[in-house]
């Protein structure tokens, strides 16, 4: 068993949330479903690679903050693309690769050329992308690299 898996809290709907976001990444599935006696789903897990998720109906009394996010290393532009699109439904897109999902959970969609093009050892091309990225909201390779490039 993994040792530490996010466990996500929500108020009655971490049933859609699971459905919502095994639909969201290509290798995701849910692993299992815990139900009262009507039915309603109390608990479950879900993984997306390897990666488990624990979910909760626990109630209104604790809702997601941008304080957590859940970042996700992005080969490409077009990982980055579908995955900004399919959870920007119903969610709000944020500035500097975040968005915040339609259940409030907050998420970085981030590719894995900005770490690359920030860590360059000459201070000014690092600091072109840094000040490229904080003017976008979908992080933009092609726009990191001209900010890079000069």
């Amino acid at each position: 068993m993994q040792k530490i898996s996010p466990f996500l809290w929500f108020d009655g709907n971490a049933e859609e949330a699971m459905n919502f976001y095994i639909t969201v990444f290509a290798d995701a599935r849910i692993e299992s479903q815990n139900r009262s006696r009507t039915g309603q789903l109390i608990s479950g897990t879900f993984l997306v690679g390897d990666q488990r998720f624990m979910v909760l109906n626990g109630g209104p009394q604790f809702k997601f903050t941008p304080a957590i996010s859940l970042f996700v290393n992005c080969e490409t532009q077009e990982e980055v693309d579908t995955l900004w699109a399919k959870l920007c439904e119903g969610g709000e897109p944020q500035r500097c690769g975040w968005v915040q999902d339609k259940f409030g959970l907050s998420w970085q969609i981030i590719p894995t050329a900005l770490g690359q093009l920030l860590g360059d050892q000459d201070p000014a091309k690092a600091a072109r992308v840094m000040n490229a990225m904080l003017g976008m909201q979908k992080i933009d390779i092609a726009g990191l690299k001209r900010a890079y490039e000069g």
